[in-house]
């Protein structure tokens, strides 16, 4: 069996949050947090001197997942984050259709380096 076969949108990321999630229940109950991470690829320009680009990505997490983010995660944590790649439209305040690429995050781990002890990890 083709194991790549069965894997069609998983993404993994290790980064930084920006803030504190933003934890909310829904009207039916369940639990979502909503936090953006910073990763960043260091590489050497056209003139060879050190360069960085800094991405961000939007994380939401759902029910037990949702709870672990809630009580560890806080402004500037390191995470690895696993989940799948979703997007959607929604039309904003002034009318304008807005195109949203998240990562549905079912894991969240805390990563452990000497640059982030939060006393969580």
């Amino acid at each position: 069996m083709n194991c790549m076969a069965e894997v069609k949108n998983k993404v993994q990321l290790i980064g930084n949050l920006g803030n504190k999630p933003d934890v909310r229940t829904t009207d039916n109950g369940k639990k979502y947090a909503r936090f953006s991470i910073a990763t960043s690829e260091y590489y050497k320009n056209a003139k060879g001197e050190p360069s960085e680009n800094t991405y961000w990505h939007n994380i939401v997490a759902w029910g037990d997942t949702a709870e672990l983010a809630e009580k560890l995660l806080n402004k500037g944590t390191q995470v690895s984050v696993q989940g799948k790649l979703t997007s959607h439209t929604y039309t904003d305040k002034e009318g304008i259709k807005r195109f949203v690429t998240e990562v549905h995050a079912n894991q969240i781990s805390l990563v452990d380096d000497k640059n982030n002890r939060n006393g969580k990890s």
